[in-house]
C-alpha cells in the first residue's frame, strides 16, 4: 500500500505543533490588502494576529483568495513524485471553492500517475473544525489506512464536529458572504451577541443570541457541553481572534463545566480572521452529531 500525506489549508488554522504532532501538511491561500496578496501563513510570517486584527478594528477591509491552482498542482505533484498518496482536508464547501479547485486539479495531474490516489474532502467546517478533520485523517492513516480507506471513514463522521463561535456582531461575516439567516437572526441590537454554528452540510448558521460578552462565553461553552455528553475525554480546541485573555477564560468555564475535557487555545487564522472579525471566539469538539440541531 501506498504511503499516504495528510495536507489541509490556510481555513484550518492548525498551529504549528499540531501540524507536528499529527504530521499534516497545509496549502496556503491569500489574504488581499489594497490590492496586494500576502500568503495566509499559519504561522504569521508576514504579519502579526495583532497586525492583522487592528487592520479590522481600524475598519478596513481584508478579503481572501482560495488556494491557487498553482498551489495545487505543486503540492501534488511533489507528493506524487514521493510515491505518497494524498488526502486533501478542505474547508467547507460552503465557505470556500478550493475543494473544488482541488478535485479539478487533482483529476489532471492523476492522469500522469496511474495507480495513485488524490482524495479531497470537504470537511463540513472551517477553522479548527476543519482541523478536526484533519487530525481524525492522521490518526486513520497512523492506523495503516489507505487514502480511499480514510475518505470512507471520514465522511460519515464530518457532522460529528462541534463549533460554536460568539462574535460581536455579523457584519464580517455577512459582508464576506460566509454567514446564512443573519438579517433575520440579528439586527445589531446593542449589547445582543450572536452565537453561530456550522450544519450538516457546512453552513455557518446563526443559532442563539446572548446578553453582553461574559454571557456568549458561557453560552458557547454550554452548547459544547450538551455536544460532548457521554463522550470519554474530549479534545476541545478554542480558537481567537487576537482576545487570548477571553479565550483563557472560556478555558477556566470548561474546566468548571468540562471537568473530563482537555483543552488546547489557539489563533483564527488570516483567512477566517478576515471573514469573522477581530475578537470572536470559538469551541471545537468532536462530539455528538449536529443534526440534533433542527436549523
Amino acid at each position: 500500500m501506498r504511503p499516504v500525506r495528510i495536507v489541509t489549508d490556510s481555513c484550518s488554522d492548525m498551529p504549528r505543533d499540531l501540524r507536528e504532532k499529527y504530521d499534516i501538511d497545509y496549502m496556503m491561500m491569500n489574504t488581499v490588502r489594497d490590492g496586494k496578496e500576502t500568503p495566509a501563513s499559519l504561522d504569521w510570517e508576514f504579519y502579526s494576529p495583532k497586525e492583522l486584527y487592528d487592520t479590522i478594528r481600524g475598519g478596513e477591509r481584508v478579503t481572501t483568495t482560495m488556494v491557487p491552482p498553482t498551489e495545487f498542482r505543486k503540492y501534488f505533484k511533489q507528493e506524487l513524485d514521493k510515491g505518497n498518496d494524498i488526502v486533501y482536508i478542505a474547508c467547507s464547501g460552503k465557505c470556500s471553492g478550493s475543494v473544488n479547485v482541488g478535485a479539478k486539479e487533482a483529476e489532471t495531474i492523476l492522469k500522469d500517475y496511474p495507480g495513485a490516489t488524490i482524495c479531497c474532502i470537504d470537511s463540513l467546517n472551517a477553522c479548527m473544525g476543519e482541523a478536526l478533520v484533519a487530525i481524525k485523517a492522521a490518526e486513520f492513516r497512523n492506523q495503516g489506512m489507505s487514502a480511499k480507506n480514510i475518505e470512507a471513514a471520514l465522511l460519515p463522521i464530518r457532522n460529528n464536529v462541534n463549533m460554536f463561535v460568539t462574535v460581536h456582531n455579523l457584519n464580517a461575516l455577512k459582508a464576506a458572504g460566509r454567514v446564512t439567516g443573519s438579517s433575520a437572526f440579528f439586527g445589531n441590537l446593542l449589547g445582543v451577541k450572536p452565537i453561530i454554528y456550522s450544519d450538516k452540510v457546512g453552513n455557518n448558521v446563526p443559532i442563539k443570541k446572548a446578553k453582553g460578552r461574559l454571557n456568549s462565553l458561557k453560552e458557547i461553552v454550554a452548547l459544547m457541553k450538551d455536544g460532548v455528553k457521554g463522550i470519554d475525554n474530549p479534545f476541545i480546541m478554542i480558537a481567537h481572534a487576537d482576545c487570548e485573555d477571553e479565550a483563557k477564560e472560556v478555558a477556566e468555564i470548561i474546566k468548571e463545566e468540562i471537568p473530563n475535557a482537555t483543552s488546547y487555545i489557539g489563533y483564527i487564522g488570516p483567512i477566517i480572521g478576515a471573514s469573522i472579525g477581530a475578537d470572536a471566539i470559538g469551541v471545537f469538539a468532536y462530539g455528538n452529531s449536529i443534526e440534533r440541531f433542527n436549523v
